[in-house]
């Protein structure tokens, strides 16, 4: 593991009035808005409305977040424009690496204290982040570090984007040796339940897709917004118009340990959530994917393979099989690489595409269920 240099952060707020503050939502960015309303905000400060596209174009297109960089701006509105369109909303605490600096987790200080956190990831041939939707998470589920810490609240949809934007000039940097310079992905696997912040998730897929200067130009095929299975917000998603993929954390084939590890599954049983996503096949024609966190003699055994493979068989469906990764105080471990294979094996055999996840950044708790925003002290 590697330690990448701190950044100072000013510890002079008192922790009531950080407290106080929990509930309170950051400052408008420009990244809250579409371009036309930038260009009214900008004229509303008596500027010609092309500076919004300006400052935009700094921003998305060149990942310049700097207003000392934005030379093309006047110095005297430089400032001002800045104040309006792009104030602070992410500071970096820690920044940590490993995988010989493919695999990098970012911990963030929000405007009220908060804490979330960010991965990059970097492969041969693409860069991939996972952003956090939400300052904790309210599901639950008891073996995701994040679920225990309980949520504080929802992100803004531009302190979403914002970790995007920041890892992506990472990216830019060439810091990730052996990757593309360009963020290519993005997964909403972070902290929180991305649809239990919809409406902001869902302005942030949007901008993280527009084009340049609106956005970050992504494709939507690149996005990937998970869910544990909140059946109307994955109708809702349905009807949107997006092809991104749809990612359903099922960890269970049945509703009786379903009901246990997952514990929305008390609302919203096993049945009526793989019928919403078939549902969400068959518009949009993508393909979902099933997380399932492989944990020793609590989900593994060879029945529930089998059961997952005829509730699977025939539809368009990738299982992403996840060994479950170490969180402090858990009662529960991985299951056992031979466990795993027949597993595997099980629902090949049923026809069911079926992959192991990769276990990038579990030396730094950047893995699956072990974001849990601690600060350590250094």
């Amino acid at each position: 593991m590697t330690s990448l240099p701190m950044i100072p952060i000013s510890p002079d707020a008192p922790t009531a009035a950080v407290k106080s503050a929990r509930a309170a939502m950051p400052p408008r960015h420009l990244a809250d808005l579409a371009l036309p309303d930038r260009q009214a905000l900008v004229a509303e400060l008596g500027e010609p409305a092309f500076r919004a596209k300006q400052v935009s174009t700094h921003y998305f297109g060149r990942l310049v977040r700097d207003p000392a960089q934005m030379t093309d701006l006047p110095a005297a509105t430089r400032d001002r424009l800045a104040e309006a369109l792009l104030p602070t909303l992410l500071t970096p605490v820690r920044e940590l690496a490993c995988d010989d600096g493919a695999t990098r987790k970012a911990l963030w200080r929000l405007h009220d204290g908060s804490m979330v956190e960010s991965v990059l990831m970097g492969y041969p041939d693409r860069i991939t982040v996972c952003i956090s939707s939400q300052a904790g998470c309210g599901m639950a589920c008891p073996f995701c570090a994040t679920g225990q810490a309980g949520l504080t609240r929802n992100l803004s949809t531009a302190e979403i984007v914002d970790q995007a934007v920041y890892l992506a000039g990472v990216a830019a940097s060439g810091a990730v040796a052996g990757s593309p310079p360009r963020l290519s992905h993005v997964v909403f696997m972070g902290m929180g339940e991305p649809l239990a912040n919809y409406s902001r998730v869902i302005a942030a897929v949007r901008r993280l897709c527009a084009p340049a200067p609106e956005g970050l130009g992504l494709s939507q095929r690149h996005i990937t917004v998970s869910t544990v299975g909140l059946v109307p917000a994955i109708r809702r998603l349905t009807g949107e118009d997006l092809a991104v993929t749809l990612a359903l954390s099922l960890h269970a084939p049945d509703d009786d340990l379903r009901d246990e590890l997952v514990p929305v599954n008390q609302r919203w049983k096993v049945a009526e959530v793989l019928d919403a996503a078939w549902d969400y096949v068959d518009r949009t024609g993508r393909r979902v994917s099933i997380e399932y966190a492989m944990i020793k003699d609590v989900n593994d055994q060879p029945w529930r393979a089998d059961l997952l493979g005829r509730l699977l068989a025939g539809r368009l469906a990738h299982v992403n099989l996840i060994p479950l990764n170490p969180t402090p105080g858990s009662r529960w471990d991985a299951s056992p690489k031979p466990v795993e294979r027949e597993f595997v094996r099980r629902l090949r055999e049923a026809g069911v595409s079926t992959t192991v996840r990769d276990t990038r950044g579990r030396e730094i708790d950047g893995a699956c269920g072990q974001l849990a925003a601690a600060e350590v002290a250094t």
